[in-house]
């Protein structure tokens, strides 16, 4: 760079944070503009697998690769796929030595990077209402609690509704026909036994036709499941988001005939049930450049839930981040990231959505579609 940039980075997401750790460790200032009040106002989600071709190879450039190596759960790894007669179809268990795409909890993957960056990088409780691009190539922001700032970098790594994106285009994600409804289970080694046999160390996915039971392992014996289904928007309708007795019930009823033991999975959560329509961005997404704004992660290709988001959006911000150290100016640098980070998200962007298709078509064929798992 030929004079030092005014940086913006609209969101603490793993994008994000992974940018502004590689500016940070070249001695380029950034800003984090997160809405959230506080690092632990609420759970970050759940297990993430950081593949070796992607999230690892960004991690590596932040310098943190060993730190989230020992954070890790190789054993994460496992895969368990099955019919819905709980038949199991296909098996992976790692090798002890497998760091192909470890697990790590999405909250501990972001103190890995937070707790890397310099102090009061990110400004919290500043939620970005609206973003303009200025006539002399600079970016104002303007925020919830009315106060404005200008940047010569914005970068939108602020998720599926981003409040950057609108700078460069008015296009806005559209529900997949897929809708996950979350349930959680805690201490599951010691309250429900069965259960943890069944699940593993890892993933385990039921499947048939347009239903799918899918259940993971978080760290400390906490697992999340995902009842993901092909079906209406509203699918709930009628029903009091917080009556839990009465969406199990309407839930039951649609995975009627599979067998009971993956059924245990929702008779035996007390609650709550969290509906998660899945959106995705259309195929291709891409914009016309315009000066000193940009997009990584989510918030420039949102994909079905299919392993990539993050690890995408970590490479996005890794390679973002090089592109300013490696350019005279803000506007060749975004030049060089787009050309790259939008020809890659088309591509995953088609690939996840033919992924999708097949693993929950519209269908009400029994038999269960999988891809193939590494060690077939």
């Amino acid at each position: 760079m030929t004079s030092t940039p005014r940086i913006a980075i609209v969101g603490a997401g793993p994008g994000g944070l992974v940018c502004a750790r590689i500016l940070q460790n070249h001695g380029i200032p950034v800003t984090v503009l997160e809405r959230e009040a506080a690092a632990t106002v609420r759970s970050q989600g759940g297990t993430l697998d950081i593949q070796g071709p992607t999230g690892q190879v960004a991690l590596r450039a932040a310098g943190l690769f060993d730190r989230f190596l020992a954070l890790s759960r190789p054993e994460g790894q496992e895969v368990r796929m099955m019919d819905r007669s709980a038949v199991m179809v296909r098996h992976f268990i790692p090798d002890a030595e497998d760091i192909a795409a470890p697990e790590i909890d999405r909250g501990q993957l972001r103190t890995l990077l937070m707790d890397s960056l310099a102090p009061g990088t990110v400004r919290w409780d500043h939620s970005v209402e609206t973003t303009t691009a200025l006539p002399d190539g600079t970016v104002r922001l303007e925020f919830a609690n009315g106060g404005t700032e200008v940047f010569d970098l914005v970068v939108g790594a602020d998720g599926a509704w981003s409040r950057v994106r609108p700078a460069l285009t008015d296009t806005e994600p559209v529900y997949s026909g897929v809708t996950f409804v979350e349930i959680h289970f805690d201490d599951i080694d010691d309250r429900h036994p069965d259960l943890a046999r069944l699940i593993g160390q890892g993933t385990l996915a039921a499947k048939a036709g347009r239903l799918s039971l899918i259940a993971q392992r978080n760290s400390n014996a906490h697992v999340r499941v995902y009842i993901a289904f092909r079906g209406p928007l509203d699918w709930n309708a009628g029903l009091d988001p917080d009556d839990s007795d009465a969406l199990r019930a309407r839930l039951l009823g649609m995975y009627q005939g599979w067998d009971e033991g993956l059924l245990a999975m929702l008779r035996l959560n007390v609650g709550p049930f969290i509906n998660r329509p899945i959106f995705v961005l259309p195929v291709p997404h891409t914009w016309q450049r315009v000066p000193g704004v940009t997009l990584l992660g989510d918030a420039a290709h949102l994909m079905p839930p299919a392993g990539v988001g993050a690890n995408l959006a970590m490479l996005d911000g890794a390679e973002l981040a090089q592109a300013v150290i490696d350019h005279l100016t803000v506007e060749e640098a975004l030049a060089a990231y787009e050309a790259v980070m939008l020809a890659r998200s088309v591509s995953e962007a088609k690939r996840t959505g033919e992924m999708l298709a097949v693993l929950m078509p519209d269908t009400d064929s029994v038999e269960p579609l999988f891809p193939s798992i590494r060690g077939d």
